[in-house]
Formats: C-alpha cells, structure tokens, sequence
C-alpha cells in the first residue's frame, strides 16, 4: 500500500465482548481534496483479505477517470480492525508482552470494527458522510455504521451483502477455520504458522465465490489429461497466492467477525434496525452469487425507508462485485448523479 496514514488512539478500546484493547491503531488512505462543507466525502469499506487502499484491490472503480474519482471525490478507506494490513490485529505487537498477539488477539465483531471506524470519523472532525460504498463484510460494516448512527450517512451502496450473516455462509467459515485448525503449525510461536491451513480455508473460500459456471468457463483443461488439471492448479495458486500476503490468525479473526454480524442485535432485530437508517440507498446483487444470494439484498432494501434494489447479471457469483466493473459504474453513476466524469488535475 502506498500513502497510508496510521491513526492512534492510546485510550483503552472495549470490545462488544468485554475484553479491552489497551490501545487502537488503524491504517486508513484518503484521496483528493476534502470540500469544506464535505459534501463530497465517499467512504469505501474494504472486503475480508482487502487493505486500506482501494485502488489496489478494486482498480476498475476508484481512480482517475472512474467511478469514484479524487478530482471530485475526497475518498476515505480504512483497514478493518483484526485484519494484518495496519492497525490492531493478530499480526500487531501486544504491548505487555511485546511480541506479536496471534492466538491471543481478541474475537472482534462487525461492530467493534465500525466504533474503530467512528473513533477515526470523529478524529478527522466529520459530521456527515456523503456516500458510503461497501460489498460483502464491506457491505457489512456500512449498514451496521448506518444502523448506529442513523443519520450519519446521505447516502449507501450496499453490494452482495446482508443484515446478518446467514448459517450458509457461517458454514463455509467455519469450514474454513477447520482448515486452519488442522494446520499444526497455526500455534507456532510465528507470524509463518498456519500457511498450510491458509492455502486449505482460501481455496474452500474460492468454491463459495464463484460458480460452476464460472469455473466452466475459466478453468476447462483444452485437451483430455489423467493429472494436472487446471481446476486443481488454480486452487492451490489462490492458496499460495493468500498465505504469501495474508496473516492466517487475521482470516481466522476476520472470519469470526463476520459471523458476528446482526444488526439486529440489541435493537429488537433486523427489521427495527433497518427503519432506523435515513439515509437513501441502492442495494445491489448479483444473480449468481450463492454466499450472499439476491434474497438477502431485497431484505435490506424492503426494510429501509428510502432504498431501491438493482442487480448485476454475471457468471462469477459473490466474486462479481470485483468482476463487473461496467454494470455497477452504471448503476452507481444513475444512483448518485453528481458522480459524472470529473475534471481538472489533483
């Protein structure tokens, strides 16, 4: 990542669980220049593996001359607590032992991530936020931001995500941290263990993202073979690929978190929740998408006051919101009408 800025609070952080952080760090970027009444202030939340800066992970859609452009956008995106890119998380040094917290970093849910992200809010002196964008535990984190503090928030686009998570999906995290479980290496005393378990959960996590359309298309072998598919070498450079630039009790961490997410919890549940929240939104899903299927989207958006729901056509399943680039630009762009192509140089 290039151009991150740290945060740091030395307050001791409460999480939902009662267990108290003794300090809070979160890695966050902005892009271009901030209005003086912050009308133009975009909040991207960033997905499960992603960073802080979201040019890396989604380049097709924030950038100079895209959806959400730093020459009229002042773009705000900040790492997830519990995650390895900055901040407090796993991989991040315990001050009372002074080494790395690992095993012994605390469950965090959705909600500790979003009062994280309002301690940053407050310390940049915002007061209201123009747009928030954010799919899958992005998705997750905007609505329950939303959800406590109503009015914060103009407007959302909310993408392949939900108001809790469902058992389908808490399967498939739980599958993954089987995965990591069986990886004797994970409670090695370093930030290497628990590599092989990360290669396991990721590729069993790809089988949740796409479609068996998906892999008919990308992953057919071109002639007959015994061995060396391409399917099965695809897997395993995804779980290489992860366990190169991922932390494995951060995935463990993050997962947990995003089973944690209802928030509906404490508020007399989802439906109270959703009427709680002023701001207008545009909720979208993907035809395809078998973790975070259509259903969950038309909840959020029957339950808001001000809400519409739209839907990308793809082949790629949850992972679609990475893929169609075109059709959400379109759909964002006749959303939030102020975002025609901007002009002039940073």
């Amino acid at each position: 990542m290039s151009d991150v800025q740290m945060f740091k609070s030395h307050e001791p952080f409460e999480l939902e669980s009662g267990v108290q952080l003794p300090c809070l760090e979160t890695a966050w970027t902005a892009r271009g220049r901030r209005a003086a009444d912050d009308s133009n202030i975009v909040w991207i939340f960033h997905a499960l593996t992603a960073n802080a800066e979201p040019r890396d992970w989604w380049p097709d859609m924030v950038g100079v001359g895209k959806t959400f452009d730093p020459r009229r956008d002042y773009i705000i995106c900040a790492n997830v607590l519990g995650s390895c890119y900055g901040g407090s998380g796993p991989a991040s040094v315990n001050p009372a032992s002074g080494r790395q917290y690992l095993a012994d970093f605390p469950l965090v849910t959705i909600r500790d991530m979003v009062r994280a992200h309002d301690l940053l809010r407050r310390r940049l002196g915002i007061k209201q936020i123009a747009l928030g964008v954010g799919a899958s535990l992005g998705g997750q984190q905007a609505l329950e931001w939303a959800a406590t503090m109503p009015d914060l928030f103009s407007r959302l686009v909310l993408i392949s995500t939900n108001a809790e998570h469902s058992p389908w999906g808490r399967a498939f995290n739980a599958t993954q941290r089987m995965a990591l479980e069986a990886d004797e290496s994970l409670h090695g005393a370093g930030p290497e263990g628990g590599h092989r378990g990360l290669m396991a959960a990721r590729a069993a996590a790809m089988l949740s993202y796409r479609t068996y359309e998906s892999f008919a298309r990308t992953q057919a072998d071109v002639a007959s073979v015994m061995h060396n598919y391409r399917a099965d070498s695809y897997q395993r450079y995804q779980g290489v690929k992860l366990a190169h630039r991922f932390n494995a009790w951060s995935y463990y961490r993050l997962t947990q978190a995003m089973d944690s997410h209802d928030i509906g919890r404490g508020r007399g549940g989802v439906e109270a929740a959703l009427a709680r929240i002023e701001a207008e939104a545009l909720l979208v899903g993907c035809n395809s998408d078998g973790l975070f299927p259509p259903a969950e989207q038309r909840r959020i958006a029957a339950g808001l006051k001000q809400a519409r729901y739209v839907e990308i056509t793809s082949p790629y399943g949850h992972d679609g919101f990475l893929v169609e680039s075109l059709q959400l630009h379109n759909l964002i762009k006749n959303f939030v009408p102020e975002l025609a192509p901007a002009t002039g140089e940073l």
